[in-house]
């Protein structure tokens, strides 16, 4: 079971990003997924999740209107779109896979927004 986070990078502020969290060992139909991140010298924070049911999904009122998450269980990828970056959501990002009482993370991708 391993989860792999992609698409990270060095962007200016207002640009875009789109981060892919690929899953190989398991399907994510019955996980529900969610993408965290963390700054340095911060405690790690939940950007946004996507129930495994029926597709709801929550993010944080720090990337409201900006961030979208969502999910293709045909490919067992998960996905975070970026818009309109700023030089807080400077971070390393983490997918994280859940279901009842198992937990799986990725291994995080470097988003770094700077002029």
């Amino acid at each position: 079971v391993q989860l792999q986070a992609s698409g990270g990078g060095l962007v200016h502020p207002g640009d875009s990003l789109r981060l892919s969290c690929s899953a190989s060992g398991f399907t994510l139909d019955y996980y529900d997924m969610g993408w965290f991140r963390q700054a340095p010298g911060k405690e790690r924070e939940g950007v946004g999740c996507i129930d495994s049911s029926d597709g709801t999904t929550f993010v944080a009122d720090s990337v409201k209107g900006r961030f979208t998450i969502s999910r293709d269980n045909a490919k067992s990828t998960l996905y975070l779109q970026m818009n309109s970056l700023k030089p807080e959501d400077t971070a390393v990002y983490y997918c994280k896979a859940s279901v009842q009482s198992e937990n799986y993370w990725g291994q995080g991708t470097q988003v770094t927004v700077s002029s």
